[in-house]
């Protein structure tokens, strides 16, 4: 009897490939901006994608942002404003936006660190923690 050679686990590497570094602000802005890419495959079924997004939720509640900095986010990252659009409606200047969004973003990171340090789900690299990892 023949066999096929079926990649289970292709999706998966492809999201790991995709947010390699979940512990890093870059890597949470990342996911942030591909939030609705990922409902769009969460619908389609993907699990890991739905993994993600149940993930991101959690660790966004466990970040306790402050309420600019959650509003920081709804705006940019989920009514898609620019920053400047964002800090106008929220009657801010755009520099008080982007540190709220880089605060928000080092919080959130801070979850996925603490989660990879505590075998929670992720692992992390100490190469891409820069010189304090080491």
């Amino acid at each position: 009897m023949g066999s096929v050679k079926v990649d289970l686990s292709s999706k998966e590497r492809a999201l790991e490939e995709t947010f390699p570094a979940l512990n890093t602000a870059a890597g949470i802005k990342r996911l942030l901006g591909e939030q609705g890419a990922l409902e769009i495959r969460q619908y389609a079924g993907d699990y890991d994608a739905v993994l993600l997004l149940i993930d991101l939720k959690a660790a966004i509640s466990a970040a306790k942002l402050t309420e600019r900095q959650s509003e920081a986010i709804r705006l940019v990252y989920e009514a898609d404003l620019t920053q400047e659009e964002a800090a106008r409606q929220a009657g801010v200047d755009k520099s008080v936006m982007s540190r709220r969004l880089d605060t928000a973003a080092e919080k959130i990171a801070e979850v996925y660190e603490y989660w990879g340090w505590h075998g929670e789900g992720y692992s992390i690299d100490k190469y891409e923690m820069g010189s304090g990892g080491e």
